[in-house]
């Protein structure tokens, strides 16, 4: 198993790769201009310079090379030495911005050459942590709400198939796989929010959690973005979860087992669960990433600052930068997310060996 997961992590630079130049490529193509939010006073010949500023009038291939850096090699070194609050990658202790690195003996300042946002003119990656956490807060919460409330209804829609609570977990499934996150936000808005007043409509990123009564706002406030990114893995997942457990509930193992005079607890929970949860695991790992993607329009909905939200203010704005080093780490999160998922394949399935 070792030797399989280093072998796909090796794999997986080259896609990453290719992956990073395609996305370079098509946003190349796109149209816009990120000087077009210069007032019209400024000269041409500032606009040019300020375009030369950014690096836009340098060959593809040069822009593209710089990135790379900027991207694998700069940024983790700059991440570290912040981290660790000292100075064996770059040589020079860190400040608080992480975009200029001070030497401890003479105290000089060194510029560092990042990845810079054309829109804020701030380092990219200072703005991604600072706005991971709300995306994280509402994306792995919603994932771990919806798993927990998936799992138990297909196993038990699966036990008791086409019963009444089958049908009625059919359609609500059906439901949360029609309707869309850009529908479902507003639609609770309007329903807990206008009509009943009992949820807050924006997510307040500035709110801090102190004590209970600080906890109990931060709890309302994550109510209806959860609600509507768990409905969606919900949906998805107790129908897998529901036809995986179908197919091996008819299997000769299951009968066997029966026939030995298991519990049926334990044949259902233990022998068939763990089946079946092959095909499941698959969709969890791969369902990661898409979260993050229907995190996109929730977090515009509820006014939510986080990532989401800063891919579309980077769209919008033309910040070409911002918008690439965000897609890339989807991209990344998808290779991640498939390698987990064949490695929990070898785990939960003793037949499955990959050395």
């Amino acid at each position: 198993m070792l030797t399989f997961t280093i072998r796909r992590l090796l794999l997986s630079i080259p896609t990453l790769l290719f992956i990073s130049l395609v996305i370079f490529l098509l946003l190349q193509l796109a149209p816009g201009d990120p000087m077009a939010q210069v007032p019209l006073t400024v000269p041409p010949e500032v606009k040019q310079k300020m375009r030369e500023a950014l690096g836009l009038g340098q060959p593809i291939y040069v822009q593209y090379y710089k990135w790379l850096i900027q991207f694998f090699w700069v940024e983790p070194q700059v991440f570290i030495d912040w981290a660790t609050r000292d100075s064996f990658l770059l040589g020079w202790l860190p400040d608080t911005s992480l975009s200029t690195f001070i030497d401890p003996d003479t105290g000089a300042v060194r510029p560092v050459q990042r990845a810079i946002s054309w829109q804020t003119r701030s380092p990219i990656m200072d703005i991604v942590i600072q706005r991971m956490p709300q995306t994280l807060w509402v994306v792995g919460l919603s994932y771990i709400v919806g798993i927990l409330i998936a799992i138990p209804i297909g196993i038990y829609s699966a036990y008791r198939h086409y019963s009444l609570f089958d049908q009625a977990g059919t359609f609500v499934t059906m439901i949360g796989f029609s309707i869309p996150p850009f529908f479902t936000g507003p639609l609770l808005i309007v329903i807990f929010s206008v009509s009943l007043g009992w949820l807050p409509s924006i997510y307040d990123t500035t709110h801090v959690v102190t004590d209970w009564e600080s906890f109990k706002i931060q709890f309302m406030q994550m109510v209806m973005p959860v609600m509507v990114l768990a409905l969606q893995t919900t949906a998805q997942i107790s129908r897998y979860m529901r036809g995986a457990m179908l197919d091996n509930l008819n299997q000769d193992y299951v009968r066997t087992a029966r026939a030995k005079g298991l519990r049926e607890k334990s044949v259902v929970l233990v022998h068939v669960l763990r089946n079946s949860m092959i095909p499941v695991v698959t969709v969890i790992a791969l369902g990661m990433p898409a979260i993050f993607g229907g995190a996109i329009i929730t977090e515009n909905v509820f006014k939510v600052n986080g990532i989401g939200q800063l891919l579309l203010t980077a769209l919008f704005a033309n910040d070409l930068p911002m918008v690439m080093t965000l897609t890339f780490i989807f991209a990344i999160l998808i290779v991640l997310f498939n390698l987990i998922a064949d490695v929990l394949y070898g785990l939960l399935d003793p037949r499955i060996r990959y050395d």
